[in-house]
């Protein structure tokens, strides 16, 4: 099935028929080839175009709808003086725009449910603190490994577009049943679950709607949130120089417009669920994500799209397979290693990734044996260098993707025990009673602060110091997020060692105010936007162009791991803690335990992770991608700095 439009006036070049068109594009090869190899190479290029079924035209864009609209995505038209193709595409800030509003409006919508959780397990489905912690944490995991599924069905069969709008269909089907339930089951009688007013005891029907909801929520937000970042950054054409800087400064606006929508929730909406309007609260959640969803299909005709590449796993299994049959072949020499020709790579969609010396074991997957060239052709035998390139670059950013687990377990705190620990401290501002969860606030203010601040006052003069235009790379704005991480939970400890020095015999909530969580809140906030920031341009410009949702949910699945390693942790710290009459470090009454030590602990485990992932940036060796006109786009290796920098 043609995914794509084309409108080809006149083919200028060797005289061929339209139907051998693609062929003809494969008569300039990348390296040289003689004899053998050429009938090997021919031949394997149509099995590696039957295996990318819709390949018919390099370059076809996907736009997943009707096909009147794909004709104005993507044309080609020769140029009366240089009878070269000319692209013509939509996209651009537009568009980019009004993609950052949809994220920040399904981020008001996921957050005006998340935000409290934690409190609506303890007061309205009677949960003690320990366990609705661990609940939440992995609620929230696996919101973000829900993101893995929605970038690669973006990535492998749906295209972003159409994968965005069932997962924000999804979003409002859970946060319509979630204001059901608590309508109907939950919240009675009427104002329950303010903290002061118990709730009455819950029926069967009634839990189970609410998990239910709350997972659809997790299905919808989780498989959103990668795809629409990728979306956002495809409506910019990375060939062109002044569009890199937008793409570049894209993620830094979509990770402000993701707090900026959690601002209301983290303020308004957490105030009046704390007062006990809690149905009120996720019926304007689902208002939000019901006007964030059709403004995103009414600009449908102008986006930009990208063709899916197809299922990338059979690709990087043929790598492993081919490699592990050739255990006991010599890897060839870069220039007799197997590649389509032409310009375009075997893979649907995708540009050539050129050569590198790392992982060289995988290089025996395109190496070309005797038996290769006398047998029939199979792709479990022998890939394209490209395809192994595209295993490499999995591998190599593996170990990079593991050390951002831990800093996720800092963040992940905010949503449980920096609440918890709120919800026991003076939040009392004359009668005004700030609700525990609206500190948070605080780390979106420092966002949206620190994100002017780095792109208007560090990018600049670092740029000047380094001679990169984006000021610090990626791999080191990542490091700097892991030591501010690390400095907040110093801070968070550090509260809480003076909260229970002002805690009074008999009384539940300290004299300390609330406000003492400023710090730990604005330093969280401040490592988000080199962290998280950074991880998203890393992995989106350092995943091959077939797995681009891919490498932005690796962002995701991060958050999703340290909200189960947080869970886990609590769980080990209690059942090392809790023994006989002593309550643990985190018991149900927080005046009880040491929660201070379980803040420092998780700092010892980031300064452990720094150590190894500095060790790990610096071995780093970024993709090298053939840029257009045979032109290379290239990222240095980070061997005197940690960072990359593209040429």
């Amino acid at each position: 099935m043609t995914k794509g439009f084309f409108r080809i006036s006149k083919f200028s070049g060797n005289s061929c028929d339209f139907a051998y068109i693609a062929t003809c594009n494969y008569r300039h090869s990348l390296f040289p080839v003689t004899g053998v190899q050429q009938n090997f190479k021919s031949s394997y290029q149509m099995i590696s175009e039957d295996n990318n079924r819709d390949a018919e035209v390099s370059g076809a864009v996907d736009t997943n709808i009707p096909e009147n609209e794909q004709q104005v995505t993507t044309e080609i038209t020769e140029s009366k003086e240089t009878k070269s193709p000319v692209q013509k595409s939509r996209g651009g800030w537009t568009l980019a725009t009004i993609l950052l509003a949809n994220q920040g409006l399904a981020t008001l919508a996921f957050f005006g449910v998340g935000v409290n959780l934690v409190l609506f397990l303890i007061r309205v489905l009677d949960q003690q603190n320990a366990a609705a912690a661990n609940n939440v944490s992995k609620w929230t995991g696996t919101v973000y490994l829900f993101s893995l599924v929605g970038a690669f069905l973006s990535d492998s069969y749906w295209g972003r577009f159409l994968t965005c709008a069932i997962f924000q269909l999804i979003l409002v089907l859970g946060l319509g049943l979630l204001s059901l339930s608590s309508w109907l089951y939950l919240i009675h009688p009427s104002g329950c679950g303010d903290g002061v007013t118990p709730c009455k005891p819950k029926s069967t029907m009634g839990v189970v709607i609410f998990y239910l909801s709350i997972y659809l929520i997790a299905l919808g937000y989780g498989g959103h949130q990668p795809t629409i970042a990728t979306f956002g950054a495809d409506q910019f054409d990375e060939t062109n120089p002044k569009q890199q800087s937008s793409k570049a400064a894209f993620f830094c606006y979509f990770y402000f417009a993701l707090n900026v929508g959690s601002l209301f929730s983290n303020s308004i909406l957490v105030y009046y669920e704390d007062k006990g309007f809690w149905t009120m609260g996720f019926l304007v959640s689902l208002g939000s994500a019901i006007v964030g969803l059709v403004s995103y299909l009414l600009a449908a005709p102008r986006y930009r799209y990208i063709k899916p590449s197809g299922n990338p796993l059979p690709r990087v299994a043929q790598v492993f397979v081919a490699a592990f049959r050739k255990w006991k072949v010599v890897p060839a020499s870069p220039e007799n290693l197997y590649e389509v020709e032409g310009s375009e790579s075997a893979i649907k969609g995708s540009r050539k990734i050129l050569h590198s010396k790392e992982i060289m074991f995988l290089d025996k997957a395109a190496t070309i044996t005797e038996m290769d060239q006398s047998g029939p052709n199979n792709p479990w035998r022998v890939c394209t260098v490209t395809q192994v390139e595209e295993a490499k670059c999995v591998l190599k950013m593996l170990p990079i993707w593991l050390c951002t687990i831990i800093y996720s377990v800092v963040f992940t705190q905010m949503a449980s025990l920096f609440v918890e620990q709120g919800d026991v401290m003076e939040a009392h501002i004359g009668n005004f009673h700030l609700p525990a969860a609206s500190m948070s606030i605080f780390d979106i203010f420092s966002v949206l602060i620190c994100t002017g601040i780095y792109r208007h006052i560090v990018v600049p003069v670092s740029g000047r110091l380094s001679g990169n235009p984006k000021g610090l790379s990626e791999l080191q704005r990542m490091g700097i997020g892991l030591i501010i991480g690390l400095l907040s939970m110093v801070a968070a400890g550090a509260t809480e060692v003076a909260r229970l020095k002002h805690v009074q015999p008999g009384q539940k909530v300290s004299s300390l105010s609330i406000f003492w969580q400023i710090p730990q809140y604005v330093l969280v906030g401040a490592s988000e936007i080199f962290m998280y920031v950074g991880q998203l341009e890393f992995f989106n410009g350092q995943a091959p162009d077939g797995i681009k949702s891919l490498g932005s949910s690796l962002c995701m699945a991060s958050i999703s791991l340290g909200n189960y390693v947080s869970s886990l942790l609590v769980t080990i710290v209690m059942m090392i803690t809790a023994r006989g009459e002593n309550p643990g470090w985190i018991p149900n009454n927080l005046n009880e335990g040491h929660l201070d030590r379980f803040y420092f602990l998780i700092a010892i485990l980031t300064a452990l992770d720094f150590v190894v992932y500095v060790f790990c940036a610096k071995r780093y060796k970024g993709i090298n991608l053939q840029g257009p006109e045979q032109e290379m786009e290239s990222v240095e290796s980070p061997q005197e700095e940690v960072g990359i920098n593209r040429v």
